[in-house]
């Protein structure tokens, strides 16, 4: 074993004159220009903070290590403060350092090292939220020669770019699907067709809603349109015994039950709405992020959010698609004011006077089964390909674990 400030001395050099490009980590992508990982440029005054690298040194997130966010510079550059820079002694492989540090022993090692720091502090509490390269440094690890660095870091740059090429597949597939998902819910609930491109006359009121009416302008000529306030009936009806069970709005559009973490005070819980299955819920201030759903069970809802009774002319699952809808969330985007969580708020106005598709009630049932068939289709699919993602990352940590260890051979001798 030997300690791994054996293996790289810290380094602090700070910015010189030079041209340099802007460098940034990823947790799966390591050090990278700035400009391949965001379009936001860096305000000329705060380069004055920033650090430089040279090629080959190791950087890494200070404040995310434990999620390895590191890598091998390719190039100098310039590196935010928050980050560190460690520059791997003669001899050794800093792709293997890395490899060393993203491995599951070593982050071990490093959260014992955490919890000690932490029970060391004076005001009692856990405010350690990185591992000073003081400390870091005094981790002992296992060490190969420097042919078996090579050797192991090279068995892992091929091992883990054939994982990584199937996850990068498997999560464009998911990327993909969630679009086909939305696409489906968007054609179904305006009944569009491929080729449609003659428009109707629209109501007046239609006209206020911009990101829904070119879609309702679209529909079939069969159909008609209704407002929102028509179609529903909001409920004020109180958890007075405190009897129905606590639910919850997810922004997938489920009412479900309320996490034992977030029971309210028992004093409120009276003040609680409540809701039977077919009603619509809404949560004001999230709308933009989906929460709205019909509920497919009893039970009582936060008070800050709203609760809907359908009219004969509507169908639950139908309006439930529809007002999760890409072009009613882009709607609700409109309505909003701000991006505080209060300001964010959807007025009970502007849900009133949305307008809303309406096929006859027949074929809403239908298009709502449609949808629904069609969705778990897609869902089915997508679980098998992020459980095909998790598997492979959880193969991925245990190689680089493994090898890094020297548990498995990789054709030298370290």
């Amino acid at each position: 074993m030997t300690r791994f400030g054996a293996l790289v001395e810290r380094v602090d050099l700070k910015r010189p004159g030079a041209d340099l490009p802007l460098l940034s980590v990823s947790q799966t992508r390591g050090v990278l220009r700035r400009s391949e990982l965001t379009d936001t440029p860096a305000r000329a005054e705060s380069l004055d903070h920033y650090k430089t690298c040279q090629e080959g040194d190791i950087v890494f997130n200070k404040m995310s290590v434990r999620a390895g966010a590191m890598g091998v510079a390719s190039e100098p550059g310039y590196i935010t403060y928050h980050y560190e820079v460690m520059r791997p002694r003669h001899g050794v492989d800093p792709r293997f350092v890395v490899y060393l540090m993203k491995s599951e022993w070593f982050t071990s090692e490093m959260v014992r090292r955490e919890r000690g720091i932490a029970a060391g502090d004076d005001s009692g509490s856990v405010r350690t939220t990185e591992v000073p390269f003081k400390v870091l440094k005094t981790i002992d690890v296992p060490v190969p020669s420097a042919d078996g660095q090579v050797a192991i870091a090279d068995f892992l740059d091929r091992e883990t770019a054939q994982i990584d090429a199937f996850i990068a597949k498997n999560e464009e597939l998911v990327t993909l699907l969630t679009e086909r998902r939305a696409t489906v819910v968007d054609t179904r609930v305006f009944g569009l067709r491929d080729g449609d491109a003659a428009e109707r006359v629209i109501p007046e009121f239609v006209s206020q809603s911009a990101a829904i009416r070119d879609f309702i302008a679209r529909m079939p000529s069969t159909w008609s349109v209704g407002r929102f306030k028509a179609l529903t009936k909001r409920l004020d009806t109180r958890n007075a015994n405190s009897a129905a069970a606590m639910k919850s709005l997810t922004v997938s559009g489920e009412v479900v039950p309320r996490s034992s973490k977030q029971n309210p005070d028992e004093s409120s819980i009276p003040r609680y709405l409540l809701v039977s299955p077919g009603d619509l819920v809404v949560n004001p201030m999230w709308l933009v992020g989906g929460s709205i759903g019909v509920s497919n069970a009893h039970g009582a809802v936060s008070p800050d959010y709203r609760v809907f009774r359908l009219r004969p002319a509507i169908h639950d699952r139908y309006l439930h698609h529809a007002m999760r809808s890409r072009p009613y969330r882009r709607q609700y985007e409109l309505f909003t004011r701000a991006e505080t969580t209060f300001d964010r708020r959807v007025s009970q106005s502007d849900l009133d006077r949305l307008p809303i598709p309406l096929p006859d009630i027949d074929e809403q049932v239908e298009i709502a089964r449609a949808i629904d068939s069609e969705l778990a289709h897609i869902d089915k699919t997508i679980e098998v390909a992020r459980t095909s993602v998790d598997l492979a990352r959880e193969r991925r940590a245990a190689l680089i674990s493994a090898a890094v260890t020297g548990k498995i051979s990789v054709g030298v001798d370290a």
